[in-house]
């Protein structure tokens, strides 16, 4: 191979790759079904804010909007002010309005179909009427984002709903103190700020249930850092889901006045926030069961083929592709039937890819010619760009559009290959399914690996773990379906 020659411009029956007018990455639909939804009372809407609500807006247009609610019923938290007005100093930051009320009527369909999130600010006891609950009800499940901060988790006890959109309920805490958080999802915009452990103080909530078989945990609490912890090992403080058509984050942070003055709480909340509002896109799906095959801390088990590289900043736990045309592959393990999944980002226009299911090689070749490529690169032809499968199938490109997270922001890869099927999620869509019935080539074993891709292509990678999979079907031409 010429040094100066990559496998994606090089002559065989696929074309050549190179810079073209692609789709628009930062495509964003922050409302979409649920703007369908109300459109009609919009209009309506736009004046029937309750006095108590009805706030200046901080900055923004109208649809990009995020409703602060901090009721209590119960114990009042003296770092409510500073949380409205933290949220208000982001939003104007970030290009959100937002409002801020203690008052319950302002839960009403019209009302709520103003906002693309609504934060539930240390709410505590009951909080709402049946008529303001089922309009919530019905918000969540057109497609509204919630927010839960800290004492959420105390709020709205016999709401079955309420419980599993905020995940868990409140039980105990011990004193204010400092404590390790584990950090464990670093593409989340939430967390992807987040060095791998984060040391803070703060009032640590265990809660009556572990929701990690519903909701994808962001972090936990290292216990033995602590005193009064009592959930164990395994004890998560903050999480996202996808609940009843609508977009839930929770952080059990925000106890303290000091929090909100933090820039890296703030930074955590603002990311949960766009989450809600569909701004930021994130793989919220429960995960349990994967391993790593790169957990940040070193490159065992990985081998690089040929020019170029990748730097490893253990620092920040990231993988940074670093000139040449090579690839780096995990050499330890040959894989058959598994969820890949893996967590990237771009500096800009650049371009890289996941290789599966080619033989072992110092030879980068042997991955483009016996393989398949998961395409990362933002502007290129659809068969050549994000998400597809290089040079055989394009993504879904409206489903990616509507997933993808622009350059400089974090994205999740799933890449799950099952007998000679090989399927797609980006961010928790699933934006392709691929079956090969190429002869010469097989999904049924082979090797990972990423790609370097040449000067000036700069690819962030965290986080790669595996799950095996049972295997499905095998023949080069059977089809599978979803399961």
């Amino acid at each position: 191979m010429h040094p100066h020659t990559s496998p994606h411009s090089r002559r065989d029956s696929r074309p050549d790759s190179g810079p073209d007018s692609g789709p628009d990455s930062g495509t964003r639909s922050r409302r979409g079904a649920r703007l369908a939804a109300v459109g009609a009372t919009l209009l309506l809407a736009l004046t029937a804010l309750p006095a108590a609500a009805s706030g200046a807006a901080t900055s923004a247009a109208d649809d990009d909007r995020v409703l602060v609610f901090s009721k209590t019923a119960g114990f009042r938290h003296d770092s409510i002010p500073d949380g409205v007005a933290a949220i208000k100093e982001l939003g104007a930051q970030s290009g959100f309005a937002v409002d801020a009320t203690e008052d319950g009527t302002a839960f009403t369909p019209d009302n709520l179909a103003r906002y693309d999130a609504v934060v539930f600010l240390s709410t505590t006891g009951d909080v709402l009427d049946t008529a303001q609950q089922s309009a919530f009800e019905g918000y969540v499940r057109a497609g509204g984002g919630y927010v839960g901060v800290h004492a959420a988790a105390d709020t709205e006890y016999d709401w079955p709903f309420y419980k599993g959109l905020a995940g868990a309920y409140f039980q105990s805490h011990p004193a204010i103190q400092q404590a390790t958080v584990n950090v464990e999802d670093r593409a989340n915009p939430a967390t992807a700020h987040l060095a791998p452990t984060w040391e803070r103080t703060d009032e640590w909530y265990n809660y009556r249930t572990n929701p990690r078989d519903r909701v994808r945990v962001l972090a936990t609490l290292d216990e033995s850092s602590y005193q009064g912890g009592a959930m164990g090992e395994d004890h998560p403080i903050s999480w996202c889901q996808e609940y009843r058509g609508g977009r839930a984050f929770y952080t059990g942070f925000g106890h303290t006045k000091e929090s909100y003055a933090d820039p890296a709480f703030r930074q955590h909340l603002l990311g949960g926030i766009r989450y809600a509002t569909g701004a930021a896109h994130a793989d919220c799906r429960p995960e349990q069961g994967y391993r790593p095959l790169f957990d940040g801390t070193s490159t065992d088990g990985w081998k690089q083929a040929g020019p170029g590289g990748f730097t490893l900043d253990t620092a920040s736990g990231t993988l940074s592709s670093t000139g040449g045309m090579g690839m780096l592959w995990y050499d330890a393990r040959e894989l058959r039937s598994y969820s890949l999944k893996l967590d990237w980002k771009m500096a800009g226009d650049d371009n890289s890819g996941v290789f599966v299911g080619f033989p072992a090689s110092d030879d980068p070749w042997s991955a483009v010619d016996n393989g398949y490529e998961v395409q990362i690169d933002a502007t290129d032809t659809p068969d050549h760009t994000t998400g597809s499968v290089y040079g055989f199938q394009s993504a879904d490109l409206a489903k990616r559009d509507a997933a993808l997270n622009p350059p400089g922001e974090w994205n999740t890869y799933e890449i799950r290959v099952q007998g000679e099927r090989l399927r797609i999620w980006l961010n928790g869509v699933k934006i392709n399914d691929f079956t090969n019935r190429d002869p010469a080539r097989s999904l049924l074993q082979g090797y990972v690996g990423i790609q370097n891709h040449g000067e000036g292509d700069e690819v962030s990678f965290r986080d790669i773990r595996i799950k095996d999979l049972p295997a499905k079907g095998g023949g080069h031409h059977q089809h599978h379906h979803d399961g």
